[in-house]
């Protein structure tokens, strides 16, 4: 999740960067890499390959990510797991199916989808100033609070500057962060453009959004969370970190980032208060498959406020024909139509996938930040598995 979670870039979370991470990693004591044998080939009726397993494969063996782990959807409700490559690069286990990842930014739309239930509930206003509830806070070069709405905040229209500082984290990834000592980051900068004046990922709209939903409940925004739609819809393997908690609690594939000499680092046990409304939530490929899934058959949010989630702006630096609502981006399919979701990236893991109207859905992730061409490959894996 760092600057920009959409999959098609490094920024902080959605569909990570085309860039290698070796671009902004410090130099740190690395394990060397060996990819493990593969999973392998399952095969669907017929006999023929099955697409998604060899799209892993290709991840795995031609594009170096140490493992790729999937979940599928089809229209018939069936739902398949996938898995290729290691889960561990020292002792080679075997990539746990369905395992616990790091989801980076598509924890926004569970930011978003808290705000919008509170929007529902009359506590929060879509088009009030972000001084209605927090006066006061925004107030830098070009910044005012009393400028910027709710809904620019979660549609990444506000002119914020982001907050993210990726060499930081990646050289210590351990180190606790408070929202305010994040926020102060922003404020120090400029304001980008004026609020409403055109598109621009930045997790620092994710923040004050997450400190909005902090004062109008007066509950920790990831209790907010976990008892909204976690509970809500029996995710059970999804869980927003609590304050100081550095591991992921069942089992789960390492996650790297590959240094400039090729070698790779593990981060699969960081601080992710960093990250916070932006990008700190684990899950598991099933469980985001039945978040977006559940999201889009209304499970989660009145019809009113789904509509306004669904009311999108191009954001064309994430993709050609890529549009963002309030935390929740539509990609188009090769087959026409387009998904809906979010995808993320954070150290040691990427996340890519959605879900369709008429029911179909997938996530993909790897374990690694990928460069351009492994990046090409997963956003080329979730289209396949949507669209075949």
């Amino acid at each position: 999740m760092y600057e920009h979670a959409p999959h098609r870039r490094f920024p902080l979370s959605r569909r990570g960067s085309r860039h290698r991470a070796a671009a902004v990693v410090t130099a740190l004591a690395a394990v060397g890499i060996t990819v493990g044998a593969l999973a392998p080939t399952a095969a669907f009726a017929g006999g023929r390959p099955d697409s998604v397993q060899s799209n892993l494969n290709t991840l795995v063996k031609d594009d170096g990510v140490p493992a790729a782990l999937a979940t599928v959807k089809g229209r018939d409700g069936r739902t398949h797991n996938y898995t290729a490559g290691v889960g561990n690069l020292i002792t080679k286990a075997k990539v746990p199916v369905d395992g616990q990842i790091r989801i980076g930014s598509n924890t926004k739309t569970f930011t978003a989808v808290v705000a919008l239930q509170l929007v529902a509930e009359g506590k929060i206003s879509l088009d009030a100033s972000v001084d209605t509830y927090l006066p006061g806070l925004l107030r830098g070069d070009g910044i005012d609070g009393r400028n910027i709405t709710v809904r620019q905040l979660l549609q990444h229209t506000s002119g914020l500057p982001d907050y993210v500082d990726k060499g930081a984290i990646l050289a210590d990834p351990k180190r606790y962060f408070e929202p305010r000592d994040l926020l102060d980051a922003a404020l120090a900068q400029k304001a980008h453009f004026a609020p409403g004046a055109r598109w621009e990922y930045s997790n620092t709209n994710y923040l004050v959004a997450g400190l909005i939903i902090q004062k109008v409940t007066g509950r920790p925004l990831g209790e907010e969370v976990n008892q909204r739609i976690v509970d809500r819809i029996g995710l059970r393997h999804t869980y927003f970190p609590t304050p100081g908690d550095m591991t992921i609690h069942e089992a789960h594939p390492e996650g790297y980032n590959q240094d400039a000499d090729g070698s790779f680092h593990d981060y699969t046990e960081l601080d992710p208060s960093w990250g916070w409304a932006a990008g700190a939530v684990v899950s598991t490929n099933s469980d985001i498959v039945r978040f977006y899934t559940a999201l889009l058959g209304g499970r989660l949010l009145p019809a009113a406020q789904l509509a306004e989630m669904r009311t999108t702006v191009p954001a064309d630096e994430v993709g050609p024909g890529v549009r963002y609502g309030l935390g929740l981006m539509s990609t188009p399919l090769s087959c026409g139509g387009v998904f809906w979701g979010h995808g993320g990236t954070i150290p040691g893991y990427y996340t890519a996938g959605g879900a369709t109207d008429d029911g179909r859905a997938v996530n993909l992730a790897v374990t690694m930040i990928p460069g351009d061409a492994a990046g090409k490959g997963v956003e080329a894996a979730v289209d396949s598995a949507l669209c075949h």
